[in-house]
């Protein structure tokens, strides 16, 4: 073989190598992505026009999220809000739809306490996809029968289920992304 030929063979199986190192690390990163935003990365994905994009907002909002001042709670705070949606439960016998209204209010409290932005319901999305992407379809469920309870358009059955829905992010919330009765990392 002439030394052209050899030079040729080197070049293409280091391009080769490359583009499978290169295909690897996007792979992982798609990975990392996607353990990270649970259901949150197939919903971003395909609202975008391509995964490249989707993946890109993703890292977006990962890295607003990183710069947020996101607080655990002291225990004697997580009690007070604990005994706040005792209150708010309570009253959905009576008033179900102050209830979820009183509901989503203290979801968006506890949001701003924990150093969350309230600026928006998008925004809370996406600040919010960043740590708790699989409790996010929770909030999307709640805050539209909120939205409909407004203008009285949604049954008691559908207000009852917001009230699960609202408890599910509360909760976690609360306990500063980590399941109740453990303590966080």
């Amino acid at each position: 073989m002439s030394l052209t030929v050899i030079i040729i063979i080197v070049a293409v199986a280091v391009v080769l190598i490359a583009c499978a190192v290169a295909a690897r690390g996007a792979m992982m990163r798609r990975r990392r992505l996607q353990e990270r935003f649970g259901p949150e990365y197939e919903r971003t994905v395909e609202a975008q026009d391509s995964r490249r994009a989707g993946e890109h907002e993703l890292r977006e909002r990962q890295e607003r999220h990183d710069a947020l001042d996101i607080r655990p709670l002291p225990a004697a705070v997580r009690d007070r809000y604990s005994l706040d949606w005792a209150r708010v439960q309570e009253q959905f016998v009576d008033r179900p739809d102050d209830a979820v209204h009183d509901a989503d209010r203290l979801v968006t409290t506890l949001m701003s306490e924990r150093g969350y932005p309230t600026e928006g319901y998008e925004q809370q999305l996406k600040d919010l996809s960043v740590e708790h992407g699989r409790t996010l379809e929770h909030y999307r469920a709640a805050h539209d029968v909120n939205e409909r309870s407004s203008s009285h358009q949604a049954t008691t059955e559908e207000l009852r289920g917001a009230m699960v829905h609202y408890r599910a992010l509360f909760e976690e919330l609360l306990h500063n992304g980590d399941q109740p009765g453990r303590s966080a990392a």
